[in-house]
């Protein structure tokens, strides 16, 4: 009965080892009905007048688009996962510098179960928890610093930090096979910093522009604006 629910919802591809993961139709089906869910539980817990919600979930579906579009378009794609994007962590980090820890992370794992619909590689059930709405979950700890001076670059790096974490722990217990004759620790550090430090540097950068930093500003006076 389990392996029928299992297959209904998961294709296994077995055309070579260890075999790999893919939601089916009604798997896609299934994880959008969860996004939903997590969207809808964000502004339950919000505390929030009607007309905030309706901006606050505004801000996050439009951060999540915003995400979506830039990891389209990858500066650099690396041959065994990975890429540098056109800032897309920004955008998930960004809901929570705006509303907060729990909305970023809520935001940030419904944004990881969509990238895995768009772009799928799992083995395990474990990796695919840590690849996608554990790494991208960390991104709302952005929320952390929401009221600190220079809070966005601040919350930008420790959720950075902690969606590099998971990669690395991912790399070590189910990817060690690519990482030949060298220590697969050092391998999938270096090879998640690969990618994901780039990115984040450039994205520091930009937000240490003093224009930039205003229009931060004006983006959080907006997002609460009745």
């Amino acid at each position: 009965m389990f392996q029928k629910v299992f297959d209904f919802f998961i294709y296994t591809d077995t055309s070579y080892e260890p075999y790999s993961y893919y939601p089916t139709t009604a798997g896609n089906i299934a994880l959008i009905v969860i996004i939903l869910i997590l969207l809808v539980a964000m502004l339950a817990i919000s505390g929030t007048s009607k007309k905030m919600q309706a901006k606050q979930l505004a801000f996050s579906a439009l951060a999540m688009t915003l995400a979506v579009v830039t990891s389209l378009y990858t500066v650099v794609e690396f041959p065994f996962g990975g890429s540098i994007t056109l800032f897309r962590m920004f955008f998930i980090c960004l809901i929570g510098f705006l509303y907060g820890t729990r909305a970023g992370i809520i935001t940030g794992v419904a944004y990881g179960l969509l990238d895995f619909i768009l772009g799928p590689y799992v083995i395990h059930p474990v990796q695919l928890l840590l690849d996608y709405p554990v790494a991208f979950g960390f991104l709302g700890l952005a929320g952390l610093f929401n009221k600190s001076k220079h809070g966005m670059i601040k919350g930008y790096l420790l959720g950075v930090f902690g969606r590099y974490l998971c990669h690395v722990v991912t790399g070590v217990i189910f990817f060690s096979e690519y990482a030949g004759e060298q220590n697969p620790f050092i391998y999938s550090v270096i090879y998640n910093a690969s990618y994901i430090v780039p990115e984040a540097i450039t994205t520091v950068l930009i937000l240490l522009i003093p224009a930039v930093r205003s229009g931060l500003s004006e983006v959080k006076k907006m997002a609460y604006e009745n």
